[in-house]
Formats: structure tokens, C-alpha cells, sequence
């Protein structure tokens, strides 16, 4: 199911492909604005319309009423627009490819611009409001640098129409960088969503995409919408984590996370295969509930129900796992099978009240902080050449884990798990080859 996620909506982009008729050019090259616009109202099927190196204040935006057309710059970051853009009309199938975004310029992609692609763009710098919005279905944004933002605002923002979702987006291999917005609220790196949509299915992918510096918010990635997955991300040097806020059934797997950490409100989520290395603590928070269960339109916090958090490797100093406090305590949520390494009295702090399975865990450096449901033996990890902590081969984690947790088929590398699965992140092999991203994996210039 979670790979199907991001196969449909390539599919959906793939299948909007029509190939350029024949005596019309693939490729128009075109000099300034005036004639990208002549180019873009002429435009065939499959062509792809060039602008060449420059700096660009357009007085309107380029408007693009041409379906199954790319619009972009002829060299990667050297094509900049300072103010205007591109406003898409009722099209399928239109990338936008190259830009670089800068003053006042930004994009959004209308309910009526289906399938849009939105790749190696650079969006910098201050923008009123988001610097990408998308509420079309079917958009994939990927390989996009978004960078150097300090007043309130969001990086990326998908919505959709009135009280609905945008369905099928599909984020990755981006690069969030240095958003230092000093405020309390509203510095987000990606908001799926908003809390008056959160039980619309979203079906959004986010996955291989480096944050670093994510500073705007304490929300890096705050998903506020239901049926999302979010896996294979490295966040670093950011007080922003992974944050389900609202909605239900979101998977979190396999993602890289230092300094930061997961946090979650909401129903039926599946945490699993997360390594978290955390200075301090509360790498894993069980949010607070101030509702039992939010209405389609409430803002407050909603207590975790049935949620589960499988398989991770969680390193810390203080309460590695942690829950906050509020009227309402998680209630039969599941801790199981989680490598948590630290040095405090209590390593697992749960609010009084709430109701949690504890299987199969390894606690070790520290208290453990619950009654039952873990050992406290030394798990053994070492450190790799990319910096991850493993398991050794004498590790008392390999082959140990306990309950039945059939969807956790694979490790964070991902390597496939076999016969009794080992506890952690981690599946004990000899041949590792997880890493966490760099500049050289995402944003314009990565493969």
C-alpha cells in the first residue's frame, strides 16, 4: 500500500504525457517575457518552451492555459524572477521546471491545474504567504530548493478547495533550508493541510526530502489531514519534528532524525522504523489531549487513540520517550519493540492515566519508567561510517522481538526483515547502506 502511494502519482503524471505532433518543435527557445507568453498561448502537446538567463520583474504572471507543456529556464538557477511568475489556468499535466523565485515571487497550483509538477525550482527568501501552494490533485514537487525564509509563512502548503484536501501529492527529494521565522506559530517547512480539514484523505506521499535548519517552527513537517506518508526524510540542526497534529491513519517510517523528533495527536497511526538521536529528550512525544476525538472543524489537540510506535531506534539523554500533559491521556496505543538508549531516571515518561502496550522493548542507560514490556539489557549499537547507530552482532536485540507486526516487512535502510524480526530500526546485516541525506541527494542540481 505505502509504495502504491507514490507509483499512482507518478502514474497520474506519466499518463498526461502526449508526444508533439509532428512539424511542431520539441523545443522553443524564446528571449524575453513578452514572447515566453506568445510562446506559452501557442504551445503543442509535449513542447517544452525555454527562457534563457536573466533577471525578470514581471509586472503580471505568465499566465498558462496550455496543457502537456514544460515552461523552463534553459539553465537550472540562472533564470530568476524577482516579482510575477506563472498563474495556471484549467491544465493537466504542466511542469514548471529551473526557476529560481525571489523577492515577492512565488506559485501556486490551482484545484484546476491537475497533475501539475512543480521540479528544480528555488523558492528564497521572505513571501507573503506560502512560497508554494498546492491544491490540485495529482502535483508532484520535487528537487525544489526552498531556503533562507525569516517572517511567519510556510515553505509549502497543500490545501485544496473550501473544506477539501488536495489528494495525491507527492513530495521528495527537496531541500527545506534555514527558515528563521523567531514567532510562536506559523514558520512550517510543509503543512499538509489545515485542522478544519483534518479527516479528509490526503493521500500525500513526503519522502526523501533533507531539512536542515528547519528553525521557523517547532512543526518541520506538520500534517494536518488524514491517510498520509511520511518516510525516508533526514531532518538536522532544527527544532522542527515530525508532527501529525491532526487527522488519523498517517505512516511514519524510516526517517533520519538529529536533534529533532516525532510528535503526535490523532487516531490509528503507525510509527515504525524511525531512528531518532536526540542531545536532550523527547524523541518520541505521545501528544496531549484536550478532546477525547476532534470535530471536523475543532483546533484543539486530540488524544492519540490506537496508535502504534514499532521498531525504532531512539537515543537521548532525558525522557527519549515522552508524553505531554492535558485532560485526556493516550488510550490503547502500543509501545513495542523500540531500542531507547539514554541516561535519565525515567527514559519512558507516560502521562498518568494512559493506556499503552509495552512489548519486546530494550531500554538501556537509564530507568525504564514503565512496569513491564521491555528489558533492560545493553542493545550493543556501533556506530557506522554515515554516523548511524547499529547493532553489533552480539546485540541481545537481533531475532528477539515480540508480538506480530505484519506490516514491518522491511528495516530503515530499508534492507528486508527476516524470520523473527530484530528490535530497532535497525535489521542486523553485514550490509548496511542507509545514510542520511546530504545537499548532493536533493533540491535542483541532485540526480
Amino acid at each position: 500500500m505505502i509504495r502504491s502511494l507514490a507509483a499512482v502519482a507518478a502514474a497520474a503524471l506519466l499518463s498526461s504525457v502526449v508526444h508533439v505532433p509532428a512539424g511542431a518543435a520539441a523545443v522553443v527557445g524564446v528571449s524575453s517575457l513578452s514572447s515566453l507568453q506568445a510562446a506559452v498561448d501557442a504551445a503543442r502537446p509535449g513542447q517544452r518552451i525555454v527562457l534563457p538567463e536573466g533577471v525578470h520583474a514581471a509586472t503580471t504572471p505568465i499566465k498558462i492555459t496550455r496543457s502537456d507543456i514544460t515552461v523552463a529556464a534553459r539553465r537550472t538557477g540562472r533564470t530568476v524572477f524577482t516579482s510575477g511568475g506563472f498563474e495556471l489556468g484549467a491544465v493537466r499535466g504542466v511542469t514548471i521546471e529551473g526557476f529560481v523565485f525571489d523577492g515577492t515571487s512565488s506559485t501556486t497550483v490551482p484545484v484546476e491545474a491537475q497533475a501539475t509538477r512543480i521540479t528544480r525550482n528555488t523558492y528564497n527568501g521572505d513571501k507573503d504567504g506560502a512560497s508554494l501552494t498546492v491544491s490540485a490533485n495529482d502535483v508532484q514537487v520535487d528537487h525544489n530548493t526552498f531556503s533562507n525564509r525569516t517572517n511567519e509563512g510556510v515553505y509549502l502548503q497543500i490545501t485544496g478547495p473550501g473544506s477539501e484536501i488536495a489528494q495525491r501529492t507527492w513530495v521528495h527529494h527537496n531541500y527545506f533550508y534555514n527558515h528563521s521565522f523567531s514567532g510562536s506559530n506559523g514558520g512550517e517547512s510543509i503543512r499538509l493541510g489545515y485542522s478544519h480539514k483534518q479527516s479528509k484523505s490526503a493521500y500525500a506521499v513526503i519522502e526523501h526530502n533533507l531539512f536542515d535548519k528547519a528553525n521557523g517552527d517547532a512543526e518541520a513537517i506538520s500534517v494536518k489531514s488524514s491517510d498520509n506518508t511520511v518516510r525516508f526524510n533526514t531532518i538536522r540542526n532544527s527544532k522542527g519534528y515530525i508532527v501529525l497534529r491532526h487527522g488519523n491513519r498517517t505512516t511514519v517510517e524510516g526517517n533520519l532524525l538529529f536533534g529533532s523528533g516525532i510528535r503526535f495527536h490523532g487516531n490509528d497511526h503507525r510509527i515504525f522504523n524511525n531512528y531518532v538521536q536526540n542531545t536532550g529528550d523527547r524523541a518520541i512525544v505521545f501528544g496531549k489531549g484536550s478532546e477525547t476525538d476532534s470535530g471536523p472543524t475543532s483546533t484543539s489537540h486530540d488524544r492519540p487513540d490506537r496508535v502504534t510506535v514499532a521498531f525504532n531506534t531512539l537515543i537521548g539523554t532525558g525522557a527519549v520517550v515522552d508524553s505531554d500533559t492535558g485532560t485526556y491521556a493516550p488510550k490503547d496505543c502500543v509501545l513495542a519493540n523500540n531500542v531507547i538508549q539514554g541516561s535519565s531516571s525515567k527514559l519512558i515518561d507516560m502521562m498518568s492515566g494512559s493506556t499503552v502496550k509495552y512489548e519486546g522493548n530494550i531500554v538501556w542507560g537509564g530507568t525504564a519508567g514503565i512496569p513491564s514490556g521491555y528489558r533492560s539489557v545493553d542493545p550493543k549499537l556501533v556506530r557506522d561510517s554515515n554516523g548511524l547507530l547499529r547493532l553489533s552482532s552480539g546485540s541481545p536485540a537481533i531475532d528477539s522481538s515480540a508480538g506480530t507486526y505484519s506490516y514491518v516487512t522491511r528495516d530503515f535502510d530499508p534492507q528486508s526483515r527476516s524470520g523473527k524480526p530484530d528490535v530497532g530500526a535497525d535489521e542486523y546485516s553485514g550490509s548496511a547502506t542507509r545514510k542520511p541525506l546530504t545537499t548532493a541527494d536533493v533540491g535542483v542540481n541532485a540526480p
